[in-house]
């Protein structure tokens, strides 16, 4: 009867592994203030902006311009002081233009009249609102109600305000997109260089500690990297919750007041999916990398003077896949793409700017592979350098060992 051997298996010992790590490292008091550390200031940040916007909202609010005729216009500015009380704040200030020219050159130009959000133009009866598109869906039914008001109309007789909105233009539209592409790039970047530094110190502490010996006795060590990373790629995915359920708690007490980016061009959801996703290929990359460093680190100086290179390079694949955005199209960014390290850089700035999927599906698939290759190859640097403990020994066929007899 064959006798059934007591050690795990690979994917087994590695699930034990990520397990231990992951349930240590969450209930641990360090990591509650490692959560609570980013938070500090964004809330300092959130708090600025949001007295900034009131103070620029209350010394640079936007102007309601009038290009009508003389009559039409003294009419609209006594309707329109009469009911501003009685609009909730919707009315904006009321100034009179008196620029030649289309309500659309006026409104871009200033004209001389402070800032101008909108004009209007036309006559009471039929009045024409010129402005951004927000800015005349908000101040269209302020604007009947007071071209009503000086018409001598009353409530059942409205007039239809005509909107004359100042499309965007897609290259606004994608210059739009470029800011939404730019902080994808920095908040992935960010993200990762954060999280990452979490597996070198966790393993410097466990050689220190002699655990690395003791697991190694007992699990195969190429279990104890994989359980390893996928336990930090976890702890740091609880993380991102934490501070993505933070940042939407300050946008919903801010409303207005908290900075918000232009939308994507895959759409949101399919952009925040992507953003997870190559988090997780840019974080096993870099961990792996990681962890086969602090396996050939014994001390926190040895950790920080191997894992310089690492971080200048991460840095450097950085400012290449933020290169390559500005040459969409062009063998550059073709070359950040297939890069591993830069590739999901590249490609989310990409899902920012382009609504094609497919590329997306090819450049994880590529990345995947990558990723194994590469946990692999880490796998076994981290075993060969973890396995060799203690003093180097002396071979006695050497010609010192002969001497020392």
């Amino acid at each position: 009867m064959p006798v059934r051997s007591g050690r795990l298996s690979t994917l087994a010992a590695a699930f034990v592994i990520a397990r231990r790590d992951f349930s240590a490292i969450l209930l641990s008091r360090s990591f509650i203030f490692f959560l609570l550390g980013p938070l500090f200031p964004v809330l300092v940040g959130g708090l600025a902006g949001s007295i900034g916007t009131k103070v620029e909202q209350a010394t640079n609010q936007p102007q309601l311009g009038l290009m009508m005729s003389a009559a039409d216009t003294a009419a609209f500015s006594a309707a329109a002081a009469a009911l501003s009380p009685h609009l909730a704040g919707d009315m904006p200030p009321v100034v009179i233009v008196t620029a030649q020219g289309t309500p659309a050159a006026a409104l871009k130009q200033g004209a001389g009249h402070g800032n101008l959000g909108a004009i209007v133009s036309g006559t009471l009866a039929h009045p024409l609102l010129t402005g951004t598109p927000d800015r005349v869906t908000q101040w269209r039914g302020p604007v009947a109600l007071v071209a009503a008001r000086a018409a001598g109309h009353g409530p059942d007789t409205i007039p239809e305000v005509r909107l004359a909105a100042t499309a965007t233009s897609h290259a606004d539209e994608a210059h739009a997109r470029v800011m939404t592409a730019q902080g994808g790039q920095m908040l992935l970047f960010l993200l990762t260089m954060l999280l990452a530094g979490m597996v070198l110190s966790n393993l410097v502490e466990e050689k220190g500690n002699k655990i690395i010996e003791v697991l190694a006795a007992a699990i195969p060590m190429d279990a104890v990297f994989l359980g390893k990373l996928f336990a930090m790629l976890a702890v740091s995915l609880v993380g991102i919750a934490v501070w993505t359920s933070a940042w939407g708690l300050l946008h919903v007490i801010g409303g207005s007041a908290v900075p918000t980016l232009p939308a994507p061009a895959v759409g949101w959801p399919v952009f925040l999916a992507l953003g997870v996703a190559y988090f997780g290929m840019a974080y096993l990359l870099l961990g792996s990398i990681f962890l086969a460093v602090g396996s050939m680190a014994t001390t926190v100086r040895d950790v920080q003077t191997l894992s310089m290179p690492a971080t200048m390079g991460q840095l450097m694949v950085f400012f290449f896949a933020s290169y390559a955005m500005a040459h969409t199209g062009t063998p550059v960014e073709a070359a950040a793409i297939i890069f591993p390290f830069s590739s999901p850089f590249a490609m989310i700035a990409r899902a920012a700017m382009h609504a094609q999927i497919w590329p997306h599906l090819a450049a994880l698939a590529w990345q995947a592979c990558c990723v194994a290759l590469l946990v692999r190859a880490g796998a076994h640097v981290f075993r060969s350098r973890v396995m060799q403990s203690g003093p180097a020994r002396v071979s006695k066929r050497s010609w010192l060992g002969r001497l020392k007899g």
